[in-house]
């Protein structure tokens, strides 16, 4: 609360670093000038969503101010985000036998909005409300105000539009130089794609991407000898079961469960545990080779600002006779862009870094406060309209700001960032 001192009017009353003197005796105050603050950047937030619309927005096309259902669909998010992000939802059981969640962001349910009512047209959509998710400690709802940008003309200014956002989000709440992290899914995924190794672990270093203790995990597995020494301990049944095919395998399956008294009809079925089975041997006997685990590493490894990141990058795809020049500038042009919003913002691009929210496909970037704390998200999810049926990729930018966050950045000891 900030200081303030009143001369003693009539009744002999004082006021005195946030609290009344009357009759001698002190007792709290209210300081309305800190609720007026509040409600001021509220309706200048509000009001910039609006601003930030389609293209030709100069022409007096406005962002839709938009509030998607708060009970959605899980299955979305167990879909298309990913399981660790779902083991965060709210869940509730609908009497229509489905799962249901609190919504844990709005860019899901603000593109099956568009889906329903806008497929395949130029669309801007603006929010601001409250979002749910579990934690370890603290409330589950926080509140965010964010753009999405659909379909637009040109996808590198809409991205560069979703920047102006961010900055000026910030600067509502006097934030001018945040720590800036950037990521790139497209440059990851256009390596693995080059990689010399077999195909059924594509997608599961794809999976695992953003997350380091997993993707550690597999890189572990994958290397050198660690296969041989996963199967020295083979026991005869295992050597048995390698030696069968599908039908026989299913067989062997059905009577092992019949055996130890397990329904062939509830639980996990013989067909799926065959499938599970049949694919671990195709994994364990897919070898990758070291120079590719070895090149992983290094690459999810480079941390450092953008120029000199790309730098080692270069240096890395070069010595391995890969090219992804095209893809190395647009990053290269993405960070330019963003660093400009933010002059003197010390920007770290982390080619390990994406967030856990599997419908990302370009570039994603974070924003962050004194604390390392997250005050602003986003980036590209080009595919996420195809998996809601689209029929093929649309282009899409969006961000998210953490009000709550912003708001202790801006009230805290420091009072932001903007005379900085």
């Amino acid at each position: 609360m900030t200081n303030r001192k009143t001369a003693p009017g009539k009744g002999g009353r004082a006021m005195k670093n946030g609290r009344a003197r009357e009759n001698g005796r002190a007792r709290k105050v209210y300081d309305f000038r800190e609720e007026n603050i509040f409600e001021k950047r509220r309706e200048r937030l509000l009001a910039l969503l609006a601003a930030n619309g389609r293209e030709g927005s100069g022409t007096g096309q406005r962002a839709e101010l938009i509030n998607p259902p708060t009970l959605v669909l899980a299955s979305d998010y167990f879909d298309l985000a990913g399981e660790e992000f779902g083991r965060r939802l709210v869940i509730s059981d609908g009497s229509d036998g489905l799962k249901y969640c609190l919504r844990p962001d709005f860019t899901l349910p603000i593109a099956r909005h568009y889906m329903k009512t806008s497929p395949l047209a130029p669309a801007a959509y603006g929010y601001l409300g409250p979002v749910f998710r579990q934690r370890s400690q603290g409330p589950c709802e926080f509140e965010q105000a964010g753009l999405e940008l659909i379909a637009q003309q040109d996808a590198d200014q809409a991205l560069y539009r979703v920047f102006d956002f961010a900055r000026d989000g910030l600067a509502l709440y006097g934030i001018s130089s945040p720590g800036i992290r950037l990521g790139s899914i497209a440059l990851f995924e256009a390596l693995l794609q080059r990689l010399d190794m077999p195909d059924v672990w594509r997608p599961r270093l794809r999976r695992r991407f953003g997350s380091s203790k997993a993707m550690e995990a597999l890189l572990l597995r994958l290397s050198p000898g660690a296969g041989d020494a996963e199967s020295s301990g083979n026991s005869d049944e295992e050597r048995l079961l390698k030696g069968l095919d599908r039908e026989r395998l299913l067989d062997w399956i059905s009577r092992k469960m019949l055996g130890d008294g397990l329904s062939l009809i509830e639980g996990r079925l013989p067909e799926e545990i065959a499938s599970r089975y049949l694919e671990k041997q195709a994994l364990s006997a897919a070898r990758v080779p070291g120079d590719t685990v070895g090149l992983l590493r290094r690459y999810l490894s480079i941390s450092d600002r953008p120029e000199p990141a790309l730098d080692l990058v270069r240096q890395l795809l070069e010595k391995a006779g890969i090219d992804l020049k095209d893809q190395v500038e647009i990053l290269r042009s993405h960070a330019r862009q963003l660093s400009l919003r933010f002059p003197g913002a010390p920007l770290k691009l982390e080619l390990g870094f994406s967030p856990r929210l599997h419908y990302y496909t370009g570039l994603v970037f974070e924003l962050t406060g004194q604390n390392a704390k997250t005050l602003a998200s986003g980036g590209q999810y080009d595919r996420l309209l195809r998996s809601l049926g689209a029929g093929r990729d649309i282009s899409a930018s969006g961000c998210a700001l953490w009000v709550n966050r912003l708001e202790k950045e801006a009230t805290g000891p420091e009072g932001g960032q903007g005379n900085e």
